[in-house]
């Protein structure tokens, strides 16, 4: 199937992640397990420089654009979803830094020399109860100026990969201004703890447990920065790592219902059920839809990529999140009609994939305000 690489420095990034690919499948069901995350295959993209693929070679990383990350989001995904999901916020921040040059100067080259040693960065803003940042919602974990210092109290949750974090980017409410800010937290720093909850039976192996802060002490200087509150929130275009999460694990499902119809054999058929036109008719159909949600997902990062005003592709983005999502789970509900009854073994990869598809459902932006979002322009259209 067609690959979407269009440089040389691209082809490099996927052979160096196709040699990573079979060893994260191999590891993926010890990521089914509760409090599980995936360590080993984190240090195995760090050991490519992959935790650095975004970064500008200005700050001493490899420079590379949307467009590749989305590739390699996609391939990683195939190996394990889990990892590809967690180790997509980190990239993809690194990314809106190298496009925006937005962090507060007094700590940005302290934390960018951090990262390039290995420090694993993600923002925590959702928070149980509150309502989520992409719909408005203040911060209840509060900031509060204490001299040279600030005082951070407050919990998040759904925070990926929280017990390999170094850096939590945390947004906060300021107190008496009630202005919105992100904040720099240092895992090790005395009041911050991580709280177990993640027990979903999909994406378990993220580790997306709380996170608290009880009066957190931080400098002065760790303020990254302070949010325009008249500016309406949206999702930046790094956020495309999401749908190709989710498609590169609809691409892993098709692989393995591909396989599973060129071996399995009935003995009422005496030849393998792939050699039956609806079998070969249904992989067609599978086929036909993944191509389509890729070419969705690539011509989205391109144009990215190529424009001047990229806040005037919200539409765009959006729209490809939600397509992409959803024609990845109904590719992986396909696949499992392909391999029948023994998809939904404990043994067989094909539940993870049903499991783990269905999350990006969960993840911005959400459909609902997409739609709501379509539906509002074309009435005032009229």
């Amino acid at each position: 199937m067609y690959d979407f690489v269009r440089t040389n420095e691209q082809r490099e990034m996927v052979r160096e992640l196709e040699k990573l690919r079979p060893l994260f499948k191999k590891r993926e069901p010890l990521l089914d397990q509760l409090n599980s995350l995936p360590k080993e295959n984190i240090d195995a993209l760090k050991g490519i420089g992959y935790h650095t693929l975004t970064l500008s070679k200005q700050f001493g990383g490899q420079g590379m654009g949307l467009y590749s990350f989305v590739l390699g989001q996609e391939l990683i995904a195939k190996g394990s979803g889990a990892t590809a999901l967690s180790i997509g916020w980190h990239v993809g921040s690194l990314l809106e830094f190298s496009e925006k040059r937005h962090w507060n100067k007094n700590v940005t080259d302290w934390l960018l020399d951090k990262i390039k040693q290995g420090a694993l960065i993600n923002t925590a803003s959702t928070e149980k109860g509150a309502g989520s940042p992409m719909r408005g919602a203040l911060p209840g974990t509060t900031a509060t100026q204490s001299g040279d210092h600030w005082v951070i109290s407050g919990k998040k949750s759904y925070t990926s990969l929280a017990p390999l974090i170094d850096y939590f980017f945390v947004t906060a409410t300021i107190e008496k201004s009630q202005e919105i800010a992100t904040f720099v937290v240092p895992r090790e720093t005395t009041g911050v703890s991580i709280l177990k909850t993640w027990d979903s039976v999909g994406m378990r192996g993220t580790a997306s447990h709380d996170l608290v802060m009880d009066k957190v002490v931080i400098p002065k200087d760790f303020i990254l920065k302070r949010h325009d509150k008249k500016s309406k929130p949206w999702t930046p275009g790094w956020q495309l790592h999401i749908p190709a999460c989710y498609i590169g694990i609809a691409g892993a499902a098709r692989d393995e219902a591909v396989e599973f119809a060129a071996s399995y054999t009935p003995a009422s058929l005496g030849k393998p059920i792939g050699s039956m036109p609806n079998i070969q008719q249904e992989i067609g159909e599978m086929d036909i839809q993944l191509l389509s949600a890729r070419q969705v997902l690539y011509h989205a990062a391109q144009s990215y990529e190529e424009s001047n005003d990229k806040e005037q592709l919200r539409a765009l983005l959006s729209s490809a999140k939600v397509t992409v999502t959803n024609a990845a789970i109904d590719i992986v509900d396909k696949a499992m009609r392909i391999v029948g009854p023994q998809a939904m073994s404990q043994k067989n990869p094909m539940q993870r994939y049903y499991l783990d598809v269905r999350m990006g459902l969960h993840n911005p932006p959400m459909e609902d305000m997409v739609k709501k979002t379509f539906g509002e322009q074309a009435i005032k259209t009229i």
